[in-house]
């Protein structure tokens, strides 16, 4: 079975659910909490999905990080879920889905902006606004800085990535002039 589409199965039926009990948010923000704390701690995320830890034993953990962030009675159902199936470390990939799902349901889509040196507001703004007319949708950016680009912006909305960055139309020109 593919991952990806493990995840999104999962990540539908918690959006289904959480719509109908009108808590998506809630639960969303349970399940982003709990795959930020596993991904933050190698050591908690083997304690809650290595196999030869007994389920007992995991359960007591997650129970006490539930208890902790105050999870509604839907989130909990659904980690319990993934701790019976074994699915637990999947939980970061079915939280990036859910998160997906309720931006595409709004109308919204995350960007990641990535340019050589930090771009001003009237810059950040136009790549906003080409995004938005791009994609269709509200864009949500994220902005980041990566000196290795040269010069240039890589956007990534979604799966579509747009790659404007000096780097790449540099290693274009030399493979062109290689040929």
């Amino acid at each position: 079975m593919v991952t990806g589409s493990l995840a999104r199965r999962y990540a539908r039926a918690i959006v289904e659910l959480g719509t109908s009990s009108n808590s998506l948010d809630k639960i969303a923000a349970d399940l982003r909490t709990l795959a930020a704390a596993m991904k933050e701690s190698a050591e908690l995320a083997t304690a809650l999905t290595n196999p030869a830890i007994r389920r007992g034993d995991r359960r007591k953990i997650i129970d006490a990080l539930l208890v902790r962030i105050g999870a509604t009675p839907a989130s909990k159902n659904t980690v319990y879920l993934l701790l019976d199936g074994e699915r637990l470390g999947r939980l970061p990939d079915i939280s990036r889905e859910v998160d997906a799902m309720i931006e595409a349901k709004g109308g919204r889509v995350s960007a990641e902006i990535t340019s050589a040196k930090a771009l001003d507001g009237q810059q950040l703004s136009q790549i906003t606004i080409a995004l938005e007319k791009l994609s269709g949708k509200k864009v949500d950016v994220v902005k980041r800085e990566d000196p290795s680009l040269l010069g240039g912006v890589v956007a990534k909305v979604g799966d579509v990535v747009y790659d404007g960055s000096l780097r790449t139309q540099l290693r274009a020109l030399r493979d062109q002039l290689t040929k």
